[in-house]
């Protein structure tokens, strides 16, 4: 659900579409409850497997994964001779593959329940952000016309997306909200001056850090147009990484050797800490982070790695299917990979 959280419309962009048909699997009933009395079955095991990624790319990975489970979104690298390389999207529907080369893609940001995708690029030496929606990708309007450094970070269910944009003047970063309803137009939300969003929940609450660099603190705000901080006691600074539902992560620096990380519940303000890295959050509080998912007071190894292969999450659904990496170090081979029941 990635989440992680950055000009006039420059007129079209060149886009080379290799799209794969797209087809929606139907929908199915939950699973059956065992009559009364019968042996229920064994939980499933936690398993990994390799995303589909087209034949002539040297490396792949996952970067986000819609709330549902049913799109994700990621990168390869396709060598062009001379040493030169390009991006291309990749956009999984179940697996199913979709392809997308264009000179704008550098990164995916996002991708929410509708499989439409969000992410960075350049144009000329200038960031610009980009969505792919219905077969197209295209620029997303900046916030004035040589604005250098725009990124969007992040899109929810409605359509909604948000990220920052360095004010060209100034220096000073201006928080960014790309509205569905008013396609084509970005806006500047009333927050504290340096905001950058970093996260995006369903009901519209934007969270992200404001301040002088390191010395951030954590910020959200909530629908009704409320903000408030998200911190620890005693914390010289805080981060917030992403949202989902009640949550939201980042880490707090309280003077120790290193950062502390940490989980706020965006209702009343609470939080707890944690050992692991963590860089995605699901809207039932399950994280993620290298390559662990993390459950409250429980933390899990996710399988796939050994002493040659590394392993990294990326993003996770609310119903707990996780995307990321595989680096095959002994074979030099990067690859997206998917896990379910973990």
């Amino acid at each position: 659900m990635r989440r992680r959280a950055r000009r006039t419309a420059l007129g079209a962009v060149a886009t080379a579409l290799l799209a794969a048909s797209v087809t929606a699997a139907p929908a199915t009933a939950g699973p059956r409850q065992p009559p009364i009395g019968t042996a229920r079955p064994r939980p499933a095991t936690c398993t990994i497997g390799t995303l589909p990624s087209p034949a002539d790319v040297f490396r792949s990975e996952a970067n986000a994964i819609d709330p549902t489970g049913r799109f994700a979104a990621g990168t390869a690298g396709r060598s062009t001779g001379g040493g030169g390389s390009q991006v291309l999207l990749l956009l999984w529907d179940r697996q199913r593959l979709t392809t997308v080369e264009s000179a704008l893609i550098r990164d995916v940001a996002d991708v929410n329940a509708q499989g439409v995708v969000v992410g960075n690029g350049w144009v000329n030496g200038a960031a610009q952000p980009w969505r792919y929606r219905d077969g197209q990708l295209a620029p997303l309007p900046l916030p004035q016309p040589d604005a250098r450094d725009t990124n969007v970070v992040a899109i929810n269910a409605t359509g909604d997306m948000v990220g920052s944009s360095s004010d060209p003047v100034t220096g000073q970063w201006v928080p960014l909200r790309w509205p569905a309803d008013r396609p084509g137009t970005v806006e500047v939300i009333d927050a504290p001056a340096g905001t950058m969003p970093t996260g995006l929940t369903n009901n519209g609450t934007i969270v992200g850090y404001t301040g002088d660099w390191g010395d951030w603190t954590g910020w959200v705000r909530y629908p009704n147009g409320r903000t408030a901080d998200l911190t620890a006691p005693g914390a010289r600074a805080a981060q917030v990484y992403t949202a989902a539902g009640r949550w939201a992560i980042g880490w707090v620096d309280t003077g120790g050797q290193a950062a502390v990380r940490v989980r706020w519940n965006l209702r009343d303000g609470s939080y707890a800490t944690f050992d692991e890295s963590l860089v995605d959050v699901n809207a039932r509080g399950v994280m993620v982070g290298g390559d662990r998912v993390v459950r409250n007071t429980s933390s899990r190894v996710l399988p796939g790695g050994s002493d040659r292969v590394n392993v990294g999450a990326r993003a996770i659904s609310d119903n707990g299917t996780i995307v990321g990496f595989r680096n095959d170090r002994e074979h030099g081979q990067v690859s997206g990979v998917i896990w379910r029941n973990c």
